[in-house]
């Protein structure tokens, strides 16, 4: 009987721990967790970390899972609670809109795409599911920066970028796009993140109400916007959608 290859046993071993811990484990913690000396926790971390598997935050130096998990395919993803409890709603959000769908989470200081919709239509497009888009400018980005509060401290320790002339950098100004965005419920983006392109957003809530995503359309400014205002029946359809999967989850009316 072939013998197991034991720096793989821990290898896996570390990213269970890492996939049902805390948010962030640091060093000590995953050495005392698995019973490893921390030379050799830190050996296999850097391994993992620099295959895109493991994720080290610059400040803490604490560790989490890394977004490559996600480009390996479709078989991690569809234990993903969210997304599959999105499936259904973003595919018929697509539909109703005729627009993009996208789906994203925190990750480190940015938006993971963890599902994506392409616009229904025969146009060339590429799948983004495992991309990264910037909290700050993002519709995506900025619902989960005005809902999450480990999204908002993050988002004020990150670079805000000017991508374009219309991004808000400056914090008293951002503060007060968030505000606004948990006013109304939804966030939008109208070339500040990718010029000629628009998007709007909601948040989705768990069944303790918690913040654990978000969803939005993203298209042409001319398709998503009508007299230089977004669309009031796409915003509705993006609300629509983040509610049906928000009480999927068991959040419940909002």
């Amino acid at each position: 009987m072939a013998r197991n290859i034991q720096s793989l046993e821990r290898a896996a071993a570390m990213l269970r721990l890492l996939a049902g811990g805390e948010r962030r484990l640091g060093l000590s913690d995953i050495a005392s967790s698995l019973g490893l000396a921390k030379g050799t926790a830190h050996g296999i971390l850097r391994t993992l970390q620099q295959e895109g598997f493991v994720e080290q935050e610059a400040a803490s130096g604490r560790y989490q899972l890394g977004a490559e998990l996600l480009r390996l395919g479709t078989t991690y993803l569809d234990v993903h609670e969210l997304r599959a409890r999105a499936l259904v709603w973003t595919d018929d959000l697509a539909r109703s809109s005729g627009e993009s769908v996208y789906l994203g989470v925190l990750h480190q200081q940015g938006v993971l795409i963890v599902h994506h919709v392409f616009r229904p239509d025969d146009s060339r497009q590429v799948l983004e599911v495992g991309a990264m888009q910037p909290l700050h400018s993002t519709a995506l980005g900025k619902v989960l920066s005005a809902y999450d509060p480990v999204a908002h401290s993050e988002v004020l320790e990150a670079e805000r970028k000017a991508f374009t002339p219309r991004t808000i950098s400056e914090l008293d100004q951002f503060e007060g796009v968030l505000d606004l965005t948990r006013a109304r419920g939804y966030a939008d983006d109208v070339e500040e993140t990718w010029t000629g392109v628009a998007s709007v957003s909601a948040p989705i809530h768990n069944r303790r109400r918690m913040p654990v995503g978000a969803v939005g359309i993203t298209g042409a400014v001319e398709r998503v916007c009508k007299d230089g205002e977004l669309r009031p029946d796409l915003i509705a359809a993006v609300r629509d959608c983040a509610r049906a999967v928000s009480r999927d989850l068991g959040a419940g009316r909002f």
